[in-house]
């Protein structure tokens, strides 16, 4: 064989060796990858093949699947009054995926998932169709529809726990949007999903656990449980010795109070008529580090609190003396989600044991078998209990006789705390309306804990407060969930 052939052939010889060991790999290394990869349209197909399984709220379905049209993708999800579970569930769509449970729980819906690897052995040897399983939720129908009904048109979120479990009882948002009207893979899908996730007021955006805001005043009931357990306060009737105005340390600025005389007022008296004096006072005097410590133990500072959808984190900063008396009135750069302010009223209500919220209290096999079942956890041991008890007792102080009338209910046993929240540039912005809160059972424990806040741009900046506008849907909530105990 002359040079110029061998040549030849040895190049051919060595592109079909690279085009078999290109064929090795990407059938036995890369199988796997290929088989589950997110453009690989047959997994799509697949998915989408049978009816996906449901999310269940007091037992009931609130979402199902119907059948389609003119695509290979066989069946599409829907969802019942999806605008009100959305905070929950999150979306699945054909054109953009998943969100939320549909998402984390998305194995057990479409029948996929490792444990049910031995049932679709079965299925698939009697012939039997695949199907999905069942997430039940902790939700309660009548507590999530108060919540929604109670933001009505208004910008705002909901929050609301079983204290002794951490069991999610409610999660709203407002503005949402309803699932439903892009879950297929149409151009009118797309197009609709566009429109939401361009729409200014975010409706796709979940309040209720994905976004931060300044506590405002609901956050002196951890200023408090700071002061109460480092000793700085004998008791919550001792005076306080503080002066009104006070003057912020290192500072030539002064704090002063929306209303009422705060001059050396008590703790309790102090939560009554929301004295900013008395407790940016006792938020230098326990200091940004212990007041981190006790922020942490109420779940401030987590990045990694999953319910099992994760929530942003909330912080309170690690700042300067004259900051840290303002983040412990709920300002500077004090951030919280409505979830973690539920989480503090919680704590409260549960003689200072903070359970772990979980919003998943079972998932099923298409036979309705349990294939896991969720345990309550304890998060941390937030305070004493008998600072809880103290924390109780100005806590219902405040719905007797004080800001929090609103939330009262005849007959029941009310603790709550309102907040008004400033924030902008100058705080030119207006407020935002905030109450956190718990009702007893005739027990004297506590059935549920909730968390409102309001951002009402429709409203006059002199009208906006926690007492007006979200201390009536903390009531409602509270409400339907005493009602459906009974």
């Amino acid at each position: 064989m002359n040079k110029p052939l061998r040549r030849i052939a040895i190049f051919c010889g060595l592109l079909v060796l690279t085009l078999l060991i290109r064929d090795n790999w990407l059938q036995y290394a890369q199988a796997d990858q290929l088989k589950s990869h997110e453009f690989n349209r047959r997994v799509a197909i697949e998915r989408y093949a049978t009816p996906r399984g449901d999310i269940i709220v007091d037992g009931q379905a609130i979402t199902g699947s119907a059948a389609t049209e003119g695509t290979d993708y066989k069946y599409k999800r829907t969802w019942k009054n999806g605008e009100m579970w959305a905070p929950v569930t999150g979306y699945a769509s054909q054109i953009v995926g998943a969100t939320q449970l549909e998402s984390l729980e998305d194995g057990i819906l479409t029948g996929n998932d490792d444990r049910l690897f031995f049932r679709n052995t079965l299925d698939m040897i009697t012939g039997k169709k695949k199907e999905g399983g069942q997430v039940v939720t902790t939700l309660s129908a009548a507590a999530q529809k108060a919540a929604f009904e109670g933001l009505g048109d208004r910008k705002g979120a909901v929050a609301a726990l079983d204290p002794t479990t951490g069991a999610v009882l409610a999660l709203a948002s407002t503005p949402s949007y309803d699932p439903s009207t892009f879950a297929g893979i149409s151009t009118k899908d797309s197009e609709t999903f566009q429109k939401l996730d361009k729409d200014e007021d975010k409706p796709m955006l979940n309040r209720a656990l994905r976004e931060t805001y300044p506590p405002g005043s609901t956050f002196k009931v951890v200023t408090a449980a700071a002061a109460l357990e480092s000793g700085k306060v004998d008791g919550i009737d001792s005076a306080t010795d503080t002066p009104d105005p006070y003057p912020l340390p290192l500072s030539t600025k002064p704090l002063t109070n929306e209303h009422g005389n705060c001059e050396n007022v008590s703790l309790r008296e102090a939560l009554r008529i929301s004295c900013n004096t008395v407790f940016g006072k006792l938020s230098d005097d326990v200091g940004n580090e212990e007041m981190i410590k006790q922020a942490k133990k109420f779940g401030f500072d987590d990045p990694e609190l999953d319910i099992p959808v994760r929530a942003a984190e909330s912080v309170y900063p690690e700042d300067n003396r004259p900051q840290n008396a303002m983040a412990g009135i709920g300002q500077a750069s004090n951030r919280a989600t409505p979830l973690q302010m539920a989480m503090v009223a919680a704590a409260v209500a549960n003689d200072g044991k903070l359970m772990k919220p979980y919003m998943v209290d079972q998932l099923k096999a298409p036979n309705l078998d349990a294939i896991e079942t969720h345990e309550p956890e304890e998060y941390s041991q937030a305070v004493s209990p008998e600072t809880a008890q103290a924390l109780q007792e100005m806590m219902e102080t405040v719905v007797k006789d004080g800001t929090g009338s609103k939330a009262a209910i005849d007959g029941v046993t009310v603790g709550g705390k309102t907040g008004t929240a400033q924030h902008g540039l100058n705080n030119s912005e207006k407020p935002y309306a905030w109450f956190i809160s718990y009702a007893k059972a005739d027990d004297g424990s506590s059935p549920v804990a909730v968390a409102v806040v309001v951002e009402d741009g429709s409203a006059n900046r002199d009208d906006i407060s926690g007492g007006g506008l979200a201390a009536p849907i903390a009531k409602s909530v509270m409400q339907a969930v005493l009602d459906s105990k009974q």
